[in-house]
């Protein structure tokens, strides 16, 4: 079976992959929309804590950081 989509915690850094889905609601919801993680966004994780978490990510002109729990619910298609 081939896998057609991963969860950006799975995506390699500087690999450019674009956003499928949010897979979560409320108020966690509301914060990555609000950061522009919206269906069809280029994002690219471009740096990695000490810790592995949080991860940063290059995604619409800017850098934001984002935890592996809350990564892990972001859908992403290359």
């Amino acid at each position: 079976m081939i896998k057609l989509y991963n969860t950006l915690n799975e995506i390699s850094l500087n690999q450019k992959v674009y956003i499928k889905e949010l897979n979560c609601k409320g108020n966690i919801r509301r914060r990555l929309l609000d950061l522009g993680l919206v269906k069809g966004a280029s994002i690219t994780p471009v740096l990695d804590s000490p810790t592995h978490n949080p991860r940063a990510f290059f995604v619409r002109g800017t850098l934001i950081a984002i935890r592996n729990e809350d990564a892990n619910l972001i859908t992403v298609t290359f």
